[in-house]
């Protein structure tokens, strides 16, 4: 094909060339003009375009080649540090000590703060759960033990307990307990038990895993810091190669910020996310969730007097976008994610009919510049719209906007190891609020990959 080609070029070069007596000449005797001249350099012209077309059509069966190839790579390390994790070969080819079913894993974490007054409450809401920053000083995070492996052929089980030092004494609580089918076809999974609902997109995570030491406001102020449910989830994810997944909830919970435990579920969800590849280097995601709540005497803390009984609806929006130089974030990477709440109550509160709406957001993006130390920025902020009979009580109008911006450095010895300094500039109140934190997350033993 090379000679071929070699050979066209040269002739194209030399019909231009030729004299006006030899192509005299020719026409004399050949017969022929600058038609036929023209229609063979036409031909040529149509060789060249075709063989261009061919070269751009191998280059795009090339790149998405390589682009699969890339995609089937990050599922075969996923599945395999899964299979790892759960000890699916009951140990195996491994012998001793090493030999565990199920897989056993423990994560510690500790801080020191430094602040000025801290909060325990976000005006304007009525929350409980993992609120505020803390007290100043050194104190043990919350910390897991977890056990997780495949049960059989069909069943994969998961246990997590949190243990937490509160006011000098050590509580432990039952974090998730969940079972989760293996070989429903169609790409369809149920899960049962108490589990991290799938709304949103940070809400799915172990606290530990976050980017920032702390939860952005929204989630503090709309879940107490996280959504755990008790109850049956199923989802789809469509077998195509743009990631489509949907999926509902049923849940019944004494936990905030429901407040069921009867014979029928009290709170409901739905939720989707897509997402893709664009090239070898980015990816991204985008979600909505919708939960639709009722809820009986739920109170904002233990020290809160005042109850709500209504109906409560929320609507959320979240995205992520990651890049990594072809894929691989060991080196370098950058993420960019953020989600949008909002939600409406109606029912009665503090012996008044209340009809109220609330939204809050966060931004936050996260930069690798060099392998094992990442630098990132946070703004996250929560407003409150509940009406003015509510002066006197965690609703009533704070006259502000809460909000926060966070910056973090944080230094990986691996991945089971990470080391965090915090500073967070804190609005929530209206004087102003000078935090630092000094982290640190551990990891023992068995700790699979996190979602994306």
């Amino acid at each position: 094909m090379r000679h071929f080609m070699t050979l066209l070029c040269l002739l194209a070069l030399t019909l231009p060339a030729a004299s006006p007596a030899a192509e005299t000449g020719i026409r004399d005797a050949a017969g022929t003009d600058e038609a036929a001249i023209s229609e063979l350099r036409s031909m040529l012209e149509e060789i060249r375009s075709d063989y261009d077309a061919r070269i751009r059509d191998l280059e795009a069966r090339l790149a998405a080649a390589e682009s699969n190839s890339r995609r089937a790579q990050r599922a075969a390390v996923d599945a395999f540090e899964i299979a790892e994790e759960t000890a699916i070969t009951s140990g195996a080819g491994q012998s001793g000590a090493s030999a565990f079913n199920p897989a056993i894993g423990t994560v510690l974490v500790g801080r020191y703060t430094s602040l000025d007054e801290g909060w325990d409450s976000i005006p304007g809401f009525a929350s409980d759960g993992e609120l505020g920053p803390g007290s100043s000083g050194f104190s043990l995070g919350e910390s897991e033990i977890n056990f997780k492996a495949s049960i059989d052929s069909e069943f994969f089980g998961n246990l997590t307990l949190a243990l937490e030092d509160e006011d000098g004494e050590t509580n432990v609580s039952l974090e998730e307990a969940w079972v989760q089918t293996l070989a429903l076809p169609h790409g369809i999974t149920a899960l049962t038990g108490r589990y991290f609902s799938g709304i949103g997109y940070l809400n799915k995570f172990h606290l530990h895993a976050d980017d920032f030491s702390d939860r952005p406001l929204p989630y503090q102020a709309f879940f107490g810091g996280q959504y755990i449910a008790d109850g049956a989830r199923i989802s789809w994810v469509a077998p195509t190669a743009l990631f489509f997944e949907i999926g509902g909830e049923v849940n019944w919970s004494e936990r905030f910020p429901a407040t069921g435990g009867g014979t029928s579920p009290d709170a409901w969800d739905v939720f989707a996310h897509v997402g893709g590849d664009i090239g070898g280097s980015h990816s991204w995601q985008f979600g909505v969730s919708y939960i639709d709540m009722d809820i009986n005497d739920r109170s904002g803390g233990e020290d809160t007097v005042d109850a709500f009984s209504g109906d409560s609806k929320l609507v959320g929006i979240d995205f992520v976008y990651k890049w990594a130089p072809d894929g691989n974030p060991t080196v370098r990477n950058f993420k960019l994610q953020g989600e949008y709440f909002y939600r409406e109550e109606d029912g009665t509160y503090a012996d008044e009919n209340y009809n109220g709406d609330q939204d809050g957001w966060y931004l936050q993006g996260v930069w690798q510049f060099m392998p094992k130390w990442r630098v990132g920025y946070r703004h996250d902020q929560v407003d409150s719209d509940n009406g003015d009979l509510f002066i006197g009580t965690p609703l009533a109008d704070p006259g502000h906007t809460p909000r926060r911006d966070s910056i973090m450095v944080d230094w990986s010895g691996s991945e089971f190891s990470r080391v965090r300094l915090q500073y967070t500039y804190d609005q929530v109140n209206k004087d102003h609020d000078n935090q630092l934190v000094l982290q640190y997350i551990m990891s023992l033993g068995a700790h699979g990959a996190h979602e994306f």
